[in-house]
């Protein structure tokens, strides 16, 4: 099953209902990146390996990241697919990219 970004950000919406803690979802997100990078420097040899798979670990984290960081936007009622797309599309201006998001995107439902 695939989602969206517009679908988890309704979910999150839904789940959060009345918890408008975004400073507490800041942090959690901010503990998450720290928890990647912990995964990160274990699968450089620069840390003591202490996870089986450490391939399951960084996804799991790195899913842990969107999910805060999509919560954010949700409990603001920001629209972050718009601002993703629009984003993308003034750096593939910015640094010249032969294609931008909404691009792909476009060309990706066509074939």
């Amino acid at each position: 099953m695939n989602i969206t970004i517009p679908q988890l950000q309704a979910y999150l919406a839904q789940h959060y209902q009345g918890d408008q803690d975004e400073q507490g979802f800041f942090m959690k997100l901010v503990e998450e990146v720290g928890e990647v990078a912990e995964v990160l420097n274990q699968r450089a040899g620069r840390k003591v390996q202490d996870k089986a798979d450490l391939d399951l670990e960084l996804v799991t984290e790195l899913a842990d990241i969107l999910h805060y960081t999509v919560a954010i936007a949700a409990v603001n009622g920001l629209d972050l697919n718009r601002i993703i797309l629009e984003k993308d599309k003034r750096a593939a201006v910015k640094y010249q990219h032969e294609m931008d998001l909404e691009t792909f995107l476009k060309a990706q439902r066509k074939s």
